[in-house]
């Protein structure tokens, strides 16, 4: 079992592409690890960009083992960022 962070584009993409990394998520649940999907993150309102960010930088830094790249990645700014 991994602790998995999800990584890979949204800006751009219909629904910011939630269904690859949603269906991604679920496959990895389904093999036994842990997964942050950052497309599950909840909020209301405009999108807290900061709170966001510091959430999932918590996340790779203190808890992910591994980080899953979605395909697309290196054309987004964030994930390579992520990956990086």
């Amino acid at each position: 079992m991994s602790v998995i962070y999800l990584s890979g584009p949204m800006t751009g993409y219909p629904d910011f592409n939630r269904s690859m990394f949603n269906s991604a998520a679920a496959k990895l649940r389904e093999e036994g690890h842990i997964v942050y999907n950052p497309a599950e993150y909840k909020f209301d309102g405009e999108f807290p960009v900061r709170e966001a960010f510091a959430e999932y930088c918590q996340f790779i830094c203190t808890k992910a083992d591994t980080i899953a790249m979605l395909p697309g990645w290196e054309f987004s700014k964030g994930a390579t960022m992520e990956y990086r």
